[in-house]
């Protein structure tokens, strides 16, 4: 969410930024949210001149009962009267208008960084760098369900007796190596500064509406029928969430944290053949990072996110790319943002892996994450996000980068501690 006086004083540029957005419908709420403010202000200061006059002249009625000027009296006390009648009148409408203004300004589009590539969709987001040389073996790599089946690997038949479509059970080998790369991931954190922690799992409207827009909360959450709760579907929601309505020392910052949650996600819309297996699915692990800081150092602290990602993954013999994602690929409330996209031997291209975000303070202005300087000032914080590894899609490209041809799986280096060991991954 954007700063009101910021739309007040440049709603030309708030107009242009909803248009490079390609979200021409959203225009109108500019003017209407102007106009909606400025009735929100007339009334907030009608109500504080009358509150001000209110308590001033009541004290004037002890006085004048004091000297016998009862008439008098009761003329203050009428007009007393008069100003609270108004102020019932003005008060529900305060809250009423001031409520209108923050959904329509929580519908807006943040402002994006002027390096963001202007495009409709994410056929426009832009290739930035490739770490690690794409191969493509000279056999014939399976599906990544074929691959995870040779191994005794996964179930998706019982899945979907147990649950439904987009679930899967993974088992032996498969289900060790999922648990295997989390664990690496989550000490390749630590090891990198960030401090470990298990969030709740569910949260209430009010975080949720604070960490995404609207359009995003109707396709992803699960809600809890009966109560005020949502299933995360990362815990990226619940993480910065921890810090709601919070006033922070400056001197403290940054918070780096790195988090483990299951995630759950309705995933609407249509899915393609490679969308199959567990690609996407409605329950799966990750791994987050998230920065909380100060506004001049969230540049800096997004380059190391992306970055962290990037090694990770070629620290298992992947290669991947990062992708400059368009205006039109934005989510409303992020600033800036890049994918990380892994490669895929079987299909011969790159494809999505995790996603790294500058939210600038849209986040922080939502869920009240103030920060007090030394002097006493406060300001809105910076917050990020990025995936560490999810391990359902990340296992597709391990599988696929370290498949030999016998169909045996190698397992790197940093992973063979946390696999008892093993080097390789043989066929059942």
């Amino acid at each position: 969410m954007i700063d009101i006086k910021f739309l007040r004083e440049n709603p030309d540029v708030v107009k242009q930024n909803i248009k490079n957005k390609f979200q021409e419908h959203k225009l109108p709420l500019v003017d209407e949210v102007i106009e909606l403010d400025q009735k929100a202000r007339a009334a907030q200061q009608e109500a504080d001149d009358l509150r001000n006059k209110k308590n001033k002249i009541s004290k004037e009625i002890g006085k004048l009962m004091g000297q016998g000027k009862k008439e008098e009296a009761e003329a203050v006390k009428k007009e007393v009267a008069e100003i609270s009648d108004r102020l019932k009148e003005l008060e529900p409408m305060e809250a009423e208008l001031s409520e209108k203004v923050t959904e329509i300004m929580m519908k807006i589009p943040n402002i994006i960084d002027p390096s963001v590539p202007i495009g409709k969709d994410d056929s426009c987001n832009v290739e930035i760098e490739k770490f690690g040389e794409p191969v493509v073996p000279d056999f014939e790599i399976p599906y990544h369900t074929e691959i995870m089946e040779k191994f005794n690997g996964i179930d998706l038949d019982a899945a979907g007796k147990v649950a439904g479509n987009g679930f899967y059970y993974l088992m032996g080998d498969i289900a060790r190596l999922h648990s295997a790369v989390i664990s690496y991931a989550r000490d390749f954190m630590i090891d990198r500064g960030f401090t470990y922690c298990i969030p709740p799992y569910m949260i209430r409207s009010n975080v949720v509406t604070g960490v995404m827009s609207f359009e995003e909360m109707d396709a992803m959450m699960y809600k809890i029928e009966g109560e005020d709760l949502y299933l995360i579907g990362t815990s990226e929601h619940s993480m910065i969430g921890k810090f709601i309505d919070t006033i922070n020392d400056e001197e403290k910052l940054p918070y780096t944290l790195t988090s483990y949650s299951p995630c759950f996600r309705k995933e609407k819309g249509a899915h393609g053949i490679e969308e199959r297996g567990v690609y996407r699915i409605h329950q799966f692990e990750k791994q987050e990072m998230i920065v909380v800081c100060k506004p001049e150092d969230s540049k800096k602290y997004y380059d190391i996110l992306w970055k962290n990602t990037v090694d990770l993954f070629r620290s298992l013999d992947i290669p991947v790319r990062t992708l400059e994602c368009c205006s039109g690929d934005l989510a409303d409330l992020k600033v800036k943002s890049c994918d990380v996209e892994a490669w895929s031997p079987r299909q011969k291209k790159y494809f999505e892996v995790g996603s790294c975000s500058n939210l600038g303070d849209a986040q922080a202005r939502r869920l009240k994450i103030r920060v007090k300087a030394a002097d006493g000032s406060k300001y809105f914080a910076h917050t990020l996000n990025n995936t560490v590894v999810a391990p359902p899609r990340m296992l597709i490209a391990f599988l696929e980068n370290n498949l030999n041809e016998d169909g045996s799986v190698n397992i790197p280096k940093v992973l063979q501690p946390y696999m008892g060991g093993k080097t390789k991954l043989e066929v059942k």
